[in-house]
This record gives structure tokens, C-alpha cells and sequence, in this order.
């Protein structure tokens, strides 16, 4: 549901703990450049895809423009 998580980030997500958006939601710049840097396949795709940004959409129940399409399927 988030831009740039796919099965492999999503995996690594929950290896470090993180199962839900509202989790996501809460970091701060520190936590996503660490992930960026940290997790192997992320590639600065948690502050170039704003998922903290699309985790406090997600958490408080609405909706993204890609989140909208993985309802649809076809992604992933």
C-alpha cells in the first residue's frame, strides 16, 4: 500500500519490528535515512518515496494514489 514497498521491503520491514502503518508513520528524518542506509534493496526509497508521508495517510484510514491502485491489483 506503500509506494515503493515491495514483497522484499516489506520483509525487511517486519525483520526490523515494523508491521503497521502507523508505526511508519512516526519516524523522523534520523529513522528513514537510517533504514535508506541501513536495509538492503531500500536505495533511499523510504525519503524519495515519502513513506512516512504515506503512512500518516494510510494510518488515519485514507487513501494514496498508489494505494488505490494496489486495491485495484496488478501491483506486485
Amino acid at each position: 500500500m506503500i509506494k515503493g514497498v515491495g514483497p522484499v521491503l516489506e520483509k525487511a520491514l517486519n525483520a526490523s519490528g515494523v508491521f503497521h502503518f502507523d508505526q511508519v508513520a512516526v519516524w523522523k528524518k534520523a529513522d528513514a535515512v537510517w533504514f535508506d542506509e541501513n536495509v538492503k534493496g531500500a536505495n533511499g526509497r523510504v525519503v524519495r518515496d515519502e513513506w512516512v508521508k504515506q503512512a500518516k495517510i494510510l494510518a488515519k484510514g485514507g487513501t494514496t494514489e498508489f494505494a488505490s491502485k494496489v486495491k485495484k491489483g496488478g501491483v506486485y
